[in-house]
């Protein structure tokens, strides 16, 4: 089989020893073409080049999620095509990986390597479904580029924590779970919609799932789910939607309000999640497999896309595209 290793070398959790490792056994199995990123967006176009050379069957993506992302990107540039396209495979790099992990992948490289490798000779793979986000017509952010996601994307509070933790990582800190807690309280310091949401979620067409058109109001985050666990504590698994699945489409946790109290409440029950509960209460809603729906705000708010902060928007047009990619597990 002839594939593509995309390589990114600040990976955190892998070293210039451990990579050479990983190429060898690689190597062994596969005609394997290996090549390093240089720039943000690289891993995007040189998956983009293998769809179009058309001779590359695989492409594996050593690295964190934003890697997969592009990758990910890269292979559906002119869109899904399961039996078209070159299948996806995933050496964790990062400092979470939470889609490898969400397709049950160990969290180590060197036996994610073994357990590809196992996969490939059994010819275990599955087809899964993808989120896509795209600018909404009619609004500031209309000619947004559209944009696949592997696993969440989040509007609002969460967000902004993911952009001041990208931050303190371009000055030199190292992602850990201190970091993002302590980004969290200063997001919820500066934090100016916490008590009155500025995003309304509305579904364009037919029957959602709490009425015709769903509509939510006033909310303060949306965070919306491709798969479950959302995201990774350590070794512990965190469920925002129980619920999301690869299989299905898209989920939505959506707050109404942070207070000091809320916060503190939804943050004990995200860490004390299973995978048949969730966060509720008063000022949560949970919405299962959405399929098309539109996020807008009154004003500008952060954004993320699997981990990545885009900056800010006023709306986010949301597809979940089933059957999108077939991946290699």
């Amino acid at each position: 089989m002839r594939a593509l290793l995309v390589v990114n070398p600040k990976a955190t959790t892998t070293g210039a020893r451990t990579r050479d490792v990983l190429i060898h056994a690689l190597a062994s199995d596969l005609k394997l073409e290996v090549v390093t990123t240089e720039y943000r967006g690289h891993a995007r176009d040189l998956a983009r080049r293998a769809v179009e050379g058309g001779s590359v069957e695989l492409v594996v993506a050593l690295g964190g999620d934003g890697t997969v992302n592009e990758v990910v990107n890269g292979l559906l540039h002119s869109g899904p095509a399961p039996e078209a396209l070159p299948r996806l495979a995933v050496v964790p790099g990062g400092s979470t990986n939470v889609f490898a992990r969400a397709l049950g992948l160990p969290n180590d490289a060197v036996e994610a390597t073994g357990a590809l490798l196992d996969a490939l000779r059994e010819g275990s793979e599955r087809t899964i479904g993808l989120g896509l986000v795209s600018g909404t017509p009619g609004t500031d952010d209309e000619g947004v580029p559209p944009r696949w996601f592997t696993f969440c994307a989040g509007f609002g509070f969460d967000a902004g924590v993911v952009g001041r933790v990208e931050q303190q990582r371009v000055r030199g800190k190292r992602s850990t779970h201190a970091l993002y807690v302590r980004q969290m309280v200063r997001q919820f310091l500066g934090e100016r919609n916490r008590r009155q949401g500025t995003l309304t979620l509305s579904e364009p067409e037919g029957v959602g799932p709490e009425g015709p058109n769903t509509v939510l109001r006033d909310l303060v985050l949306a965070i919306v789910c491709n798969t479950s666990p959302w995201t990774f504590f350590g070794n512990r698994p965190v469920y925002a939607t129980p619920q999301a699945s690869f299989d299905t489409a898209l989920d939505v946790l959506a707050l109404s309000k942070l207070s000091s109290a809320s916060v503190a409440r939804h943050a004990g029950q995200l860490l004390r999640s299973t995978p048949e509960r969730g966060p509720h209460g008063k000022h949560v809603t949970t919405l299962h497999d959405l399929t098309d729906f539109t996020l807008q705000s009154q004003v500008p708010l952060p954004f993320q896309v699997d981990g990545d902060h885009l900056g800010l928007r006023v709306s986010a047009t949301f597809t979940g595209v089933r059957r999108a990619l077939r991946v290699i597990v």
